[in-house]
C-alpha cells in the first residue's frame, strides 16, 4: 500500500460553498450528470472524484481552478 491509498479528504469547504450558493447535493449531482448517491459516496470518501467531475463542480460553483486544492484535496 502506498501513502496515497485510503487517504480521506475533507470536503467541508466544498460543502460550505454549496450551502452559500444554495445548491443541494441533489442539484449539484443533476448539474454534473452524476447519480446523487454517487456524489454522496464521493463526498463521504467512499470513492474518488474524477478530474472531469472536479472541473464540472468548479464550473457549477463558479470557482477558479487555482482553488481546486482547497475544495478537493484538503486532508
Amino acid at each position: 500500500m502506498n501513502e496515497f491509498e485510503n487517504r480521506e479528504y475533507n470536503y467541508s469547504e466544498l460543502l460550505g460553498k454549496m450551502k452559500a450558493k444554495k445548491i443541494t447535493q441533489e442539484e449539484l449531482a443533476k448539474r454534473i450528470r452524476l447519480n446523487p448517491s454517487t456524489l454522496n459516496q464521493k463526498l463521504n470518501n467512499k470513492s474518488e472524484f474524477s478530474q472531469s467531475e472536479i472541473k464540472s463542480i468548479l464550473n457549477v460553483l463558479e470557482l477558479p481552478i487555482c482553488d481546486v486544492a482547497a475544495y478537493f484535496f484538503s486532508t
